[in-house]
């Protein structure tokens, strides 16, 4: 109808020559409506589905998980999203995007998650995003540098060890696949661990009691990763000769990040954030320093995008605010609150 209107040639009767400005005024204005027409439908084209301005996120209480989904939550505040975090163990929060009610999850360690997400990637429940948001990470066991100059040095040698380690393990959070490889290996009697009994809690129970055994100068085996403050907090020593238990390279690790399988076709906006959304290990241990000092993970996330602007930058290519505006302009404005 819009073109019809324009195309359509006005009759006068005998006009004269300066009687031509009117077929002169119409042309402009249906220049005028076709350009905002144009704009308008780029600006909506832009802005996200208002279905996604809630963003829900799964975190498991490990603190580099809580480290980069903080800076998610700051990111996507800044952006105009309403961020929401569920903090969980993985096999609820992979079980919650499969019920749709988590969207996101950036704390997918592989390999050592693999057996808990099986299920739901076979099932096509949930998406891991082609890159992983951490390339260079690690988890294995470790003792403290003092036991491993004492001959604990591969997982062989923790048996010869069994009395001076009280015949424990220390994982993590019950139901973790670091835990459950345990489980396995003493289950299976592998590297003769049969008598050794798995000690489980969450992050911060496990490295307040290798603590301890580090100031007495005790004896202990425990689940270790990179990142995390403990490397920088403690002398430690990854064992080798792992036989891949861990994942080959004695425990060589990656992190991505899960979205619901439609995702990104839903909402490609978050989906392209999540994407570029990379880190280092060097970078994650840093983040976590001050979260262990008890700050929050959106002040630090604020303080480090405050003193690194190439990161904010390359982790808003090509995403914008909500509503379709300069997503970089937007989230440097809300820095200054």
């Amino acid at each position: 109808m819009f073109w019809a209107r324009c195309n359509k040639t006005p009759t006068y009767n005998n006009p004269l020559p300066h009687e031509t400005f009117p077929m002169k005024r119409l042309f402009k204005r249906c220049l005028s409506i076709l350009c905002g027409t144009t704009l308008l439908s780029a600006g909506a084209m832009a802005a996200e589905p208002a279905s996604c301005q809630t963003v829900r996120m799964g975190v498991v209480n490990w603190t580099d998980v809580i480290a980069t989904s903080g800076m998610a939550d700051v990111l996507l505040t800044g952006l105009g999203y309403d961020s929401k975090q569920t903090s969980a163990v993985q096999q609820i929060i992979f079980a919650g995007i499969r019920d749709k009610r988590l969207d996101i999850f950036l704390g997918y360690w592989k390999p050592a998650m693999d057996k808990n997400i099986a299920p739901f990637l076979a099932a096509n429940q949930v998406k891991v995003l082609d890159k992983p948001s951490l390339a260079d990470a690690q988890a294995t066991l470790a003792v403290p540098d003092y036991v491993a100059a004492a001959g604990l040095k591969t997982f062989a040698d923790i048996a010869r060890f069994k009395d001076q380690l009280g015949g424990k393990i220390y994982g993590i959070e019950p139901g973790s696949g670091a835990n459950t490889t345990i489980k396995t290996m003493i289950e299976t009697n592998h590297f003769g661990l049969k008598d050794f009994k798995l000690i489980e809690s969450g992050e911060a129970g496990m490295l307040a009691a290798v603590q301890r055994a580090v100031n007495r100068k005790e004896f202990v085996v425990f689940v270790g990763w990179t990142p995390h403050p403990m490397n920088i907090n403690m002398n430690i020593a990854y064992l080798t000769g792992s036989e891949d238990v861990y994942g080959p390279n004695e425990g060589a690790a990656t992190v991505s990040t899960v979205t619901a399988p439609d995702y990104a076709q839903r909402c490609p906006n978050v989906n392209r954030l999540l994407e570029n959304l990379t880190f280092t290990a060097a970078q994650e241990s840093q983040l976590m320093v001050p979260i262990m000092e008890r700050k929050t993970p959106q002040d630090v996330a604020r303080q480090w995008l405050r003193d690194h602007p190439e990161d904010l930058q390359r982790w808003l290519v090509g995403v914008t605010s909500f509503d379709g505006k300069d997503g970089v302009a937007a989230v440097q404005a809300s820095l200054k609150n």
